[in-house]
């Protein structure tokens, strides 16, 4: 009998890519997703498929999954500062009351359950690369702490649960991942720039541009998580590639990949924004025996390739930053 797994998220980017992984691996998949952020168009190759069902459902409000349940991973929350900084409540919710119910389902069922947690719970870092020993430099109250307590709340919840009713949960400390079914307008550095670029604009980068940041292949990423997921390891674990750039040396790359020439251009940099950001993997190897196998140039000229085969009215839409129809109440 096929083992069945719910992802919640499951029309984001991540999520739509694990949902294609588990199926390839003869899964019985069980996706949720409000579309809040997540976009319908990443699963619906998924939908003619017998082992495929999606339920549009806000986990916020309740879970219930008829029948056995083998795996749950929760993917569900906004990713990226656009979108957490719009809806900063509905974030914290389902990094608070989304999760506890995942938990609850998980316990309910005697599943194991993986939650997607972000390097962001390092905040602005006082140490580098970041281990998973290092409790981070939080701004609790600062704009971004709507995403960064969150998920670390998440933490907290779901450890609680393991050592109190014995579940079998891990943490994947997810760091900046890129690829196909990125939103050209999330707000996120890969897409930005790729989309000024194909839009003829200038790249903007925000502070002096030697903020530093390491950026992970999607496939890479997917493969990291499902080792930790079938893993018996339950404390949290970095999932990120260590090969870190200055933002200002990324936005030159970013030229050559696209062969234009706009110039560069500064704003200010957004409050609390990492200075930082570059992992430390070490125990992803010795526990998982995973790391990045894929180069940034091989992993962006993938990406590349995608986003220059979006439409004209895709390309134009990201152009603009009012967000509200997005939004569902």
């Amino acid at each position: 009998m096929a083992k069945r797994i719910l992802i919640t998220g499951a029309a984001g980017f991540l999520g739509s890519h694990l949902c294609d992984r588990f199926i390839k691996d003869g899964y019985d998949v069980i996706a949720m997703d409000n579309l809040i952020t997540g976009d319908v168009k990443n699963i619906q190759h998924l939908f003619k498929l017998d082992n495929f069902e999606f339920f549009h459902h806000d986990i916020t409000k309740f879970i219930h999954v008829p029948g056995q349940l083998d795996y749950i991973l929760h993917f569900a929350s906004p990713a990226s500062p656009i979108d957490y900084l719009k809806i900063p409540i509905q974030t914290l919710k389902v990094g608070s009351v989304g999760t506890l119910h995942c938990l609850g389902l998980a316990k309910e069922k005697n599943a194991r359950i993986l939650i997607a947690s972000t390097s962001e719970v390092y905040g602005d870092p006082q140490v580098h690369p970041q281990s998973e020993e290092y409790y981070g430099n939080v701004n609790t109250i600062g704009p971004r702490g709507v995403y960064d307590e969150a998920k670390r709340f998440q933490e907290s919840i779901t450890m609680a649960y393991h050592r109190f009713h014995g579940l079998e949960t891990r943490i994947a400390r997810i760091f900046n991942t890129y690829g196909p079914r990125m939103r050209l307008n999330d707000g996120r550095v890969i897409p930005a720039f790729i989309g000024q670029a194909l839009r003829g604009e200038d790249l903007t980068i925000f502070g002096d541009g030697l903020q530093t940041r390491s950026f992970c292949f999607v496939d890479d990423q997917i493969e990291g998580i499902h080792r930790l997921l079938l893993s018996d390891y339950s404390d949290p674990v970095n999932i990120g590639n260590p090969d870190e750039i200055t933002i200002k040396d990324f936005a030159q790359e970013i030229l050559m990949l696209t062969g234009t020439n706009q110039k560069i251009v500064y704003q200010r940099l957004p409050e609390d924004d990492p200075l930082k950001r570059q992992p430390d993997i070490s125990r992803a190897k010795k526990v998982l025996g995973w790391e990045p196998k894929i180069s940034r140039s091989q992993g962006m000229k993938i990406t590349y390739d995608y986003f220059k085969n979006l439409s004209p009215e895709e390309l134009e839409k990201s152009e603009h930053k009012d967000f509200s129809n997005h939004i569902r109440r």
